[in-house]
């Protein structure tokens, strides 16, 4: 009998501050309540560097059709935006945040 191969353990590459936020994003901006309401509050965590909360923050306020109110109480930000033209369609989210959810582990 042969012995069949072993398969290496597929190797964890672990994701940058800036993805795992864009992801987190991401998913609320995309969650179906979220698409219902036409907002979503993204709350920063205490993992969520400065550095990474502005770069991420920074690149939705260039994304056209959504209003930010930042919520300084809680150090959030509340995401608004219009339905799109095709009650069908989903928000999507910047071209940035697409190559992260492609890339997610799970």
């Amino acid at each position: 009998m042969a012995n069949p191969q072993k398969k290496k353990p597929q190797e964890m590459k672990s994701m940058s501050g800036v993805e795992r936020l864009t992801l987190r994003v991401a998913n609320m901006v995309n969650h179906p309540i979220a698409q219902d309401r036409k907002w979503a509050t993204i709350h920063r965590l205490d993992t969520d560097g400065s550095r990474e909360w502005d770069e991420v923050i920074g690149a939705l306020a260039e994304v056209d059709g959504i209003e930010m109110t930042f919520n300084d109480e809680d150090d959030s930000v509340t995401l608004r935006w219009e339905a799109p033209a095709d009650e069908d369609q989903r928000v999507e989210a910047h071209e940035e945040f697409d190559a992260v959810e492609e890339a997610a582990p799970f």
